[in-house]
């Protein structure tokens, strides 16, 4: 079995098949002692969709989202690495063929814009893949 990723949460609205629940992000960092003296220290509320059946819930109520590890990774892949390894590629590639490095540095970062680009075009397709469920 794998992994899951719990987080609790408040049931901020609920529409027709769809819950809203609210969770609080905390970095390990929000809850030291010294966090009033760093500005380190992170803390976000987000609002979470999450599709129910036949499940019914209330404003207000105290529930635990979940989800597999698997796809904690996979969105970890899609925000952060991908991006990530497609500047670096193609820094090292542009670099190679004697382009000045302020050029191949902003053509580098200029890649990111059609990568984002195709990620808002299949924003709908991504969200069914990363879904939540309510425990």
């Amino acid at each position: 079995m794998s992994s899951v990723i719990k987080h609790p949460g408040v049931v901020e609205e609920v529409k027709n098949d769809t819950v809203f629940v609210k969770i609080l992000n905390v970095s390990a960092c929000s809850s030291c002692h010294a966090k009033g003296a760093c500005s380190a220290a992170d803390m976000q509320e987000k609002i979470i969709e999450v599709k129910i059946l036949g499940r019914e819930f209330v404003k207000g109520q105290s529930v635990t989202i979940i989800s597999s590890e698997a796809k904690g990774f996979l969105a970890l892949f899609w925000g952060y690495l991908a991006p990530f390894l497609l500047v670096f590629i193609s820094l090292v590639i542009l670099t190679t063929y004697n382009i000045p490095e302020i050029k191949a540095g902003l053509l580098s970062l200029s890649a990111l814009i059609p990568y984002y680009g195709a990620l808002f075009l299949f924003k709908n397709k991504l969200r069914k893949k990363f879904t939540f469920d309510i425990q």
